[in-house]
């Protein structure tokens, strides 16, 4: 029985993730000239958005939480993109609900099918950090100030989570208040470039991508430092 279950654990290990790339470029590829036309003309997609009645949000909610799961989908674009059709109010609810249920995936797929998984998804040392951080003590305040912080895999961290003992609930008021002002920076980019506010937009941007690629390039330090420090904490309240 328990060799039948790991084994179909590894076949979803292996298998789960290719089949899903499989199937979004068959998606694309079959509907790419009705992309092409919509996604070319900004105000053709607003008027198909506003077209699609309550649809659209779902449709929009669905496309935040496949970039969750599928993890190499960077996550600002979405993001920018529901600011400039919903607005920054509705652009970040939306984005925050999609997040959280691809979040939530995320989380039950580490826990469910467990280190041969995550170990399928990433290299031997990004595998190392995953258990150094969720075996620690302190992997809840880790993680948030991971999520804070600009330029970081947020959607990484979240199959560190489901490893962790972190439980559910408290993964996802880590997640999300440690996404949120990232997600409120990236709607209002996109609200204020809809309204044609370009020196909002120029402002704020400058401001996020200085924020995103500080934290882009700095990633290692901040992992070590981080790690490092409380590390050295629950070796001083061992002792």
């Amino acid at each position: 029985m328990t060799k039948k279950k790991f084994s179909i654990k590894k076949i979803l290990s292996l298998l789960g993730f290719p089949s899903l790339f499989l199937l979004m470029f068959l998606i694309i590829f079959l509907n790419f000239d009705a992309l092409k036309s919509l996604f070319m003309n900004t105000e053709s997609l607003k008027n198909w958005i506003k077209s699609r009645g309550i649809a659209a949000p779902i449709i929009f909610i669905c496309v935040q939480i496949l970039q969750v799961v599928v993890f190499i989908i960077p996550g600002e674009f979405p993001q920018v993109a529901g600011g400039y059709l919903f607005g920054t109010a509705f652009g970040t609810l939306y984005s925050i609900i999609g997040i959280m249920i691809g979040s939530a995936i995320n989380f039950y797929l580490s826990k469910f099918l467990g280190i041969p998984f995550v170990k399928a998804l990433f290299k031997e040392e990004k595998f190392e950090r995953i258990q150094s951080l969720a075996t620690s003590k302190r992997a809840q305040i880790i993680l948030f100030i991971l999520f804070l912080i600009p330029g970081l895999p947020k959607d990484f961290f979240t199959y560190i989570a489901g490893l962790s003992p972190i439980g559910f609930l408290s993964f996802l008021v880590i997640s999300g208040s440690g996404r949120l002002p990232g997600i409120v920076g990236s709607t209002l980019i996109g609200d204020a470039a809809s309204q044609k506010n370009w020196p909002l937009v120029i402002s704020v941007s400058v401001i996020a991508v200085v924020l995103f690629f500080t934290g882009y390039f700095l990633r290692e330090k901040i992992y070590r430092t981080v790690m490092l420090h409380f590390h050295k904490e629950e070796g001083a309240a061992k002792e």
